[in-house]
């Protein structure tokens, strides 16, 4: 007999989100990447357990996320990141948001404590007609997830 598929919605698509801070979305972005968490593992044995090691979890750490958007005569990204480099601990709590093919909310990551370490300005090319796209990236604490529908 073969293996009923119980679970049939189509997977969202990756080009529906937004980002968004103090619930209010400043900036359309053409790509958000680098959305991960890890754990390390210690080891551990004693002297009367069998011969393999036991794995202890460890400190949870978080990729940097970064952003890019086609620049435009909005210098928000641009602002933040001089705020940082002038010494101001400017921490933001961020969400990026996926939407289905309607634009309903469907997968919200809460990032807590963000920073931008790192802002990148267009390479320009007079010789193609692409947008000068600006990069952010940024260091965060913490994922947790408000929705899964």
């Amino acid at each position: 007999m073969p293996a009923s598929n119980a679970h049939k919605p189509d997977p969202y698509q990756g080009y529906n989100f937004f980002v968004e801070w103090n619930s209010i979305i400043h900036a359309g972005f053409r790509q958000c990447s680098g959305l991960s968490a890890s754990q390390a593992s210690g080891e551990y044995r004693e002297g009367t357990d069998p011969p393999t090691m036991r794995k202890l979890p460890g400190l949870n750490t978080y990729s940097n996320i970064t952003l890019q958007r086609g620049i435009t005569n909005n210098k928000e990204l641009w602002s933040w990141r001089e705020n940082v480099m002038k010494g101001n601990a400017d921490r933001r709590d961020i969400s990026i948001v996926l939407m289905d093919r309607t634009g309903q909310e469907k997968i919200r990551w809460n990032l807590s404590n963000c920073w931008p370490i790192t802002w990148t300005a267009p390479d320009f090319d007079a010789t193609t007609d692409g947008a000068a796209i600006e990069t952010l990236e940024l260091v965060h604490e913490g994922i947790t997830i408000d929705d899964w529908k």
